[in-house]
């Protein structure tokens, strides 16, 4: 019955791989994600409405996830923006082999996060695992 369940899920997850919650302990950072459709709630802008998802954690603000486009079953393109909408910045997230996501900043502006007194820009690539 417990192998039942656990192929189930795992059949779920590949079906929609880009509906998660994933978790970067390196940069203490969760992405919640659907990029099928509007389905999540940004926290603090729920006037706005459901939107692909969010970034949040240990940067400056929450941001949202504004656009999306999955090119195939192992990759998509986001943009975000942050929780003012002054700042965006386009990140390719790829489904690596082992099962993680790679975040990859591509130009824009940099994500930045609080280091005593000054911001500071998060690494341009980053692992994510999916949540338990």
């Amino acid at each position: 019955m417990c192998l039942t369940i656990a192929l189930l899920s795992v059949k779920l997850m590949a079906q929609k791989p880009f509906k998660a919650s994933l978790y970067c302990k390196e940069a203490e950072l969760s992405l919640v994600i659907d990029l099928y459709e509007e389905s999540i709630n940004v926290p603090g802008m729920e006037m706005f409405g459901p939107m692909h998802g969010f970034l949040k954690g240990n940067i400056y603000g929450i941001w949202s996830i504004t656009s999306a486009k999955i090119i195939n079953e192992q990759s998509a393109v986001i943009r975000l923006s942050n929780d003012q909408g002054s700042e965006t910045q386009e990140v390719e997230l790829t489904i690596q082999s082992n099962g993680k996501y790679n975040f990859e900043q591509v130009g824009g502006v940099a994500i930045k996060k609080i280091v005593g007194r000054k911001l500071e820009k998060i690494p341009k690539s980053l692992t994510f695992e999916r949540k338990e």
